[in-house]
């Protein structure tokens, strides 16, 4: 009988496109994926979007929400706790690029107001993605260690 043994051969690989698929999570925008660990296309691709960073120490939290803009603009708003509860806000902005090994932003703005020209900010990590919605980052001249998720865009810091 012609033609009854092609089940035997499309439902394994089926099977195995659907296990795959099952363990495969969303991407960022413009980003395809193919595995829950790997994905197609420029790491640069992942970065445009919102992302947070909680930190603690001391009694002091800050939480971080950085908005990576597709035209390399970014917008950074922090909101700092100390132990008594007293809270202070900041919103810096400026330019950002990665070269493939690193996210680099230059800010042109901290607070509302221009930089002094002699000492220009610049914060420099060496980024992993743990996934599609998280990066790792370390500063290797400061020694920090940086944590962020994808949020959506209207999240507060």
């Amino acid at each position: 009988m012609p033609g009854t043994h092609g089940w035997k051969v499309w439902l394994p690989a089926l099977l195995a496109s659907g296990a795959l698929l099952s363990t495969c999570q969303l991407p960022g925008p413009g980003v395809d994926a193919t595995s829950a660990t790997a994905f197609a296309g420029d790491p640069e691709s992942l970065l445009p979007g919102t992302w947070l960073r909680e930190s603690q120490a001391e009694g002091v939290s800050s939480r971080h929400v950085l908005a990576l803009g597709p035209d390399h603009r970014f917008r950074e708003s922090v909101r700092v706790v100390d132990a008594t509860g007293h809270s202070d806000s900041y919103v810096h902005e400026g330019t950002w690029l990665f070269d493939g090994t690193n996210l680099k932003r230059k800010y042109t703005l901290m607070n509302g107001k221009p930089p002094s020209r002699l000492n220009l900010p610049f914060a420099t990590f060496q980024i992993t993605f743990d996934s599609p919605r998280e990066f790792r980052g370390v500063d290797h001249i400061h020694r920090n260690e940086i944590d962020y998720r994808r949020v959506s865009d209207d999240t507060q810091p």
